[in-house]
């Protein structure tokens, strides 16, 4: 009965949520006025703004204007209409049924309908998205369109986080029309993207701006207010805070500016400052150690590269203390963390005491080490692990990338031997976490699968058993046990939860409104003038 009761209250409130969304906009509407370009900035530079294609963080905060999923979610990770005005689900867990928007239209003016999200999850992201291709091929049984506005997703067996998966990171709805029979991956779509969203593609010049307009067939009466929404691309960290100084810019996400610069910009006048708008995503970073060569196929050796770093003194020093040290592969902001797992402190005596316990001769194993190219922070953290692993013997050589799209490239090919990468947990491990550790998603052409090669049966049988689980103690149970193994293995080596501050000036009026914060659509952002 208690499940049974959970889904009516979430079906109840669902409703609820999209009349008072309804509400909401009218009134705004009503009180705002359109007009203005809001300037952002990008960074690095995204290789394309197909979301179904590239998972990069740049790649969404860009996309998150074009596309748009069935739900949005609020700060408490409840979820409240987009494409889809109201849904429901079956007592048993195994049917969700969405109710799509009324007189929702393409960019190119097509019209929007349920054939559009079929073909999205059934077609397209089954081939190009492997986050949510594992999701679907193991949990979807059929996706139908009843008819032209309602969708219905039957699962092969109960899956607790289905509901997290429909913003428009996970699952951005395509035009049918555009990519149907075609080639997903080298359409020329991908170049010029077409979405439903309150601003369109108009113009992208590499290496200085990416510039979207205003919808005007916008499905949200009056919205959006904005004219304009520019991206520039600046290369480096000290300029993009100059730029904001200057009012150049007027919205700086996490990671923009050096750590060390955001206290000095948060004094500015008529400048605001958050952390929310993330707790969707929750930003965990870690090492990746590829497990199919020496060294990092002994566990001995990645338990010492955990205690040869100083994880601590990375938040305090490097990071500015904008940041928690990580315990373990679900942070502590999503839902079945467990902080019980074994501990690695800094040790540089167990580091070496464990090098020589493995037998591995370092000498004879050199390891290339692929900086994360994004900002001189991640910089920093490759400099100092360099100089800590080096410290307890290994040789390690650093090879770094130019952009984002060469290193995406070369670990989605598996060509590293230790890399850094931090992965979004999407409200629940089932969704963010478990993708990077599951033997069923070591594939490559992604760096959101399981790239370093981790393969353990028990995980495995864990952490499904944890997702197929409707009961939150069972669920928990399952999670707490593969939390423990995932860090004795150091499945991937662990570094910190990142905090990500925004900057922006205070003429600028709801740019954080969801737990995807300025991912999100921006449709309801204002000038004040």
């Amino acid at each position: 009965m208690k499940a049974k009761f959970k889904l009516r209250v979430v079906r109840a409130a669902s409703m609820a949520v999209m009349l008072t969304g309804s509400m909401l906009t009218l009134g705004l509407a009503q009180a705002q006025t359109q007009g203005g370009t809001l300037v952002a900035v990008v960074q690095p530079e995204p290789p394309l703004l197909m979301s179904g294609i590239n998972q990069q963080g740049p790649t969404l905060y860009v996309a998150g204007k074009i596309y748009q999923g069935l739900l949005t979610y609020t700060a408490d990770l409840q979820p409240q209409p987009s494409l889809a005005k109201s849904w429901t689900i079956s007592d048993d867990g195994l049917v969700y049924t969405f109710k799509l928007q009324e007189g929702v239209k393409w960019h190119d003016g097509k019209p929007f309908s349920a054939a559009d999200v079929v073909f999205t999850v059934d077609e397209f992201l089954r081939e190009t998205q492997p986050r949510i291709r594992t999701l679907i091929s193991k949990y979807i049984d059929t996706v139908t369109a009843l008819d032209e506005s309602t969708v219905e997703f039957k699962l092969k067996s109960p899956f607790a986080p289905f509901i997290y998966a429909f913003e428009a990171g996970s699952i951005p709805i395509l035009p049918k029309h555009l990519y149907a029979g075609t080639n997903f991956k080298t359409n020329p779509a991908n170049q010029t993207p077409i979405g439903t969203g309150p601003f369109k593609f108009k113009e992208w010049k590499r290496g200085s701006y990416i510039k979207l307009e205003r919808n005007p067939d916008y499905w949200k009466p009056d919205l959006p207010y904005l004219d304009e929404v520019i991206f520039r691309v600046v290369p480096d960290a000290a300029s993009r805070a100059v730029a904001f100084e200057k009012g150049d810019v007027q919205v700086l996400r996490g990671g923009d500016v050096d750590n060390v610069d955001v206290e000095r910009l948060r004094a500015l006048p008529d400048t605001e400052y958050s952390l929310k708008g993330w707790e969707m995503y929750s930003p965990h970073a870690y090492m990746i150690m590829n497990m199919r060569n020496p060294p990092f196929d002994n566990v001995k050796i990645r338990q010492a590269v955990m205690y040869a770093l100083d994880r601590q003194f990375i938040v305090d020093n490097i990071l500015f203390g904008l940041g928690k040290v990580a315990t373990g592969p679900i942070a502590s902001t999503t839902l079945l963390y467990d902080a019980d797992v074994p501990k690695y402190e800094h040790n540089l005596k167990k580091a070496k005491a464990l090098i020589k316990e493995s037998g591995v001769d370092l000498s004879k194993t050199p390891v290339k080490m692929l900086p994360l190219p994004y900002g001189t922070s991640w910089d920093r953290i490759a400099e100092y692990t360099k100089q800590s692993l080096e410290q307890v013997g290994f040789r390690v050589t650093t090879e770094p990338v130019s952009d984002a799209g060469s290193w995406f490239t070369r670990v989605s090919n598996w060509d590293f031997d230790l890399s850094f990468n931090y992965a979004f947990q999407y409200g629940d491990p089932g969704l963010g976490v478990s993708r990077l550790y599951l033997s069923s998603n070591i594939v490559k052409g992604t760096h959101t699968a399981n790239v370093q090669n981790y393969v353990n049966p028990k995980a495995d049988e864990l952490m499904t058993a944890g997702d197929a689980a409707v009961a939150l103690e069972d669920r928990q149970k399952y999670y707490s046990e593969a939390q423990k193994l995932l860090v004795e293995e150091v499945a991937n080596g662990y570094l910190f939860e990142i905090e990500n501050p925004t900057l922006y000036h205070s003429s600028v009026h709801n740019l954080i409104d969801s737990a995807v914060g300025v991912s999100d659509s921006f449709d309801n952002v204002y000038i004040e003038k």
